[in-house]
């Protein structure tokens, strides 16, 4: 699919809420619509429920006399809730990542910058971020945060639960999905997280945030809540406000996280990491605040990304080179008098436009206003299940489509030669 896509925008805005950007901190702008785009990464989650029951005795209540009043003794409590057992053995994996860039100028912060060459440039950490150690091996170990947390650095540096700093290597970004892999040496290293499945995720579970919000000062923290939305579409748009991907799925969660937490883990109850925070929904455009809406990249999405990642360095993705608009986005009239659906079609994608003339739909006979109802056999609902089957492929592989143009049902073959480009 294209990056010359024109999305229609809905009035609900979210803020990136990874980093800690000393200068700025609003971040890219998103929209939590379905509309035409590229197609686009993203997965689903799963989580399990967080108790928040003691382990160990308590001492019931006791009751005295005082002046002919009764007064209550708190119980006192023994062991530790299964909250404090999760954050107790993930801590030790979570880090936080610090964006530095070159700044010639001089000012009271570069008594502490770093220099970075013979030319007098400093570098200056410019925001800072959080991220997660899922991997140590060779002598090496791999954390994944979100690339807008390590954009346009000159330096990483990677701050370690006990305060250790070292300098981190980016192995590849991927701008789709948000996530980026750092390498560090594993020599300080002393713990490394597990990632579940997301596909188990249910509305109403419990979860832990850990990260560095407003930075390493409140490094290690923790927050908890539950699991809003296990698959809430979010549209990923860059920093100058333009989508280029189309709609990806996250979890929505009402766990509080802040500037800094970006990168950092939501877990589950078993200690598992279940998504990446990533962003979060703090007011509409007109102006109206809103709080507990966060958002994390599902942790499906999340080891296919950073497998690849530190493979080949980047993700290539296969591209159908078309724009697209949920069916659900049309209006009842729309469907019946421009697209003249059978009543019987629910649910699909409309092709909306096409990428060139080279594009590999279009070459296949494919036309504007089709709507696309099945892929490889596969129903297809909306935009995620689309981008949940063609990504799993390569470019160059064929695909069948099934579809509807008016009322007629067809098919046909379409050999993905085009790669999205970033």
């Amino acid at each position: 699919m294209t990056e010359d896509s024109n999305q229609e925008k809905k009035q609900n805005t979210i803020n990136d809420q990874g980093t800690n950007d000393h200068h700025n901190h609003g971040g890219r702008l998103l929209v939590t619509i379905l509309l035409a785009g590229i197609l686009g990464g993203g997965i689903t989650a799963g989580a399990g429920y967080l108790y928040l029951q003691t382990n160990g005795s308590t001492n019931g209540p006791t009751f005295s006399s005082l002046s002919g009043r009764k007064t209550i003794q708190a119980p006192v409590i023994s062991g530790k809730t299964n909250a404090s057992k999760v954050y107790n053995n993930l801590k030790g994996a979570v880090v936080s990542v610090l964006n530095q860039q070159r700044n010639s100028s001089s000012s009271a912060d570069s008594f502490f910058a770093s220099s970075s060459s013979s030319s007098g440039n400093s570098l200056q950490t410019v925001s800072e971020g959080s991220g997660v150690i899922y991997r140590s091996a060779d002598a090496a170990a791999y954390i994944v945060t979100n690339r807008h947390v390590v954009a346009g650095a000159n330096r990483l540096q990677v701050v370690l639960y006990d305060g250790t700093r070292v300098t981190a290597k980016l192995i590849g970004s991927d701008a789709m999905t948000d996530l980026a892999v750092l390498q560090i040496p594993n020599s300080s290293v002393k713990s490394v997280a597990q990632f579940g499945n997301s596909n188990q995720i249910q509305t109403g579970q419990t979860v832990l945030a850990i990260g560095s919000p407003l930075g390493t000062d409140y490094a290690s923290s923790v927050t908890q809540g539950i699991v809003s939305a296990p698959k809430r579409l979010v549209s990923n748009t860059s920093e100058d406000g333009k989508t280029n991907y189309g709609d990806s799925v996250a979890i929505q969660t009402d766990a509080a996280i802040n500037p800094g937490n970006s990168g950092g883990p939501l877990v589950n109850t078993a200690g598992q990491v279940i998504g990446i925070n990533s962003q979060k929904l703090t007011q509409t455009t007109s102006g109206e605040s809103v709080e507990g809406m966060g958002f994390a990249i599902p942790s499906n999405t999340v080891v296919d990304i950073v497998n690849k990642l530190v493979r080949d360095g980047k993700v290539t993705r296969p591209a159908l080179g078309v724009q697209v608009v949920d069916l659900s986005e049309v209006s009842t009239d729309d469907r019946q008098n421009r697209l003249k659906l059978p009543n019987s079609v629910k649910g699909g994608i409309v092709i909306a436009g096409f990428s060139d003339s080279k594009s590999p739909a279009k070459k296949a006979g494919m036309k504007r206003y089709d709507v696309i109802v099945a892929v490889n056999g596969k129903r297809v609902s909306d935009l995620a299940d689309m981008r949940d089957i063609i990504y799993k492929m390569v470019v160059g592989d064929s695909v069948r489509i099934r579809f509807y143009r008016g009322a007629d049902q067809k098919t046909v073959t379409v050999k993905m030669s085009e790669s999205l480009k970033e």
